[in-house]
């Protein structure tokens, strides 16, 4: 039985998919890319799918295919687990995030979806909890709509993708940024976040120009995390 203060309900995964609808595009047209990365990478259409659906994490895919070569040897596999580590390390903070929520849902439901967790699901999660959401339907909700899509998408990448290679043309680049902030927003609560997240944002930025590539995800993250763990509000 779950907590009495925690519920799961059908109205509340459909809650979760229904506030994912905005953001749809920005995650169909990263799937798109990502289609097209692997296609041009040597990667046969199984081992697309396979890899898209299962390791279900955006930025470490792409550096992953960064560092993919063929034929793949040993050292090139330990150094996509090494990347793809690195730049999911984030993960360990956003899940202790969603202790005093999930903590209280039984560990045979909390750890399988855990493997739907993402950014984006998290910060509509805790948005809501800060509203006083209870209903953990609307953390799975969104996280099953964002794995179908993200899965379905990669289909059409892998064959035609070529046509959304660069989402830049589009403006669909800036779906998925302008979203999250939009979410950060009611999230703000003094000193501590304001100065976590300039941090964040400054050190995710120098990351950005100094090294390129997804890094700044990893950095910014990290360096968020220390400054609000030392800051006093």
């Amino acid at each position: 039985m779950l907590n009495k203060n925690v519920t799961l309900s059908l109205q509340g995964c459909v809650r979760g998919a229904t506030i994912c609808i905005p953001v749809m595009p920005g995650i169909i047209a990263v799937g798109l890319v990502f289609g097209t990365v692997a296609a041009q990478k040597g990667l046969t259409f199984l081992e697309t799918i396979l890899l898209n659906s299962l390791v279900f994490a955006g930025a470490s895919q792409f550096v992953a295919m960064e560092v993919y070569g063929d034929p793949l040897t040993l050292g090139l596999v330990v150094a996509m687990i090494g990347v793809t580590a690195a730049v999911n390390m984030r993960m360990v903070l956003i899940g202790a995030s969603l202790r005093p929520w999930l903590g209280q849902v039984p560990a045979w439901q909390t750890y399988p979806a855990l493997f739907l967790l993402t950014d984006l699901n998290w910060l509509l999660a805790l948005s809501e909890y800060n509203k006083g959401t209870r209903d953990w339907g609307i953390y799975l909700g969104s996280g099953l709509l964002t794995w179908a899509l993200w899965s379905l998408s990669v289909i059409p990448g892998y064959f035609a993708g070529s046509l959304v290679s660069d989402p830049k043309v589009f403006g669909l680049d800036v779906v998925l940024p302008a979203f999250f902030a939009a979410l950060l927003v009611p999230l703000w609560k003094g000193k501590r976040q304001t100065v976590s997240w300039l941090v964040a944002g400054g050190v995710a930025a120098l990351t950005w120009y100094l090294v390129g590539g997804y890094w700044s995800i990893f950095t910014g993250a990290i360096a968020g995390a220390f400054a609000g763990a030392y800051l006093d509000d």
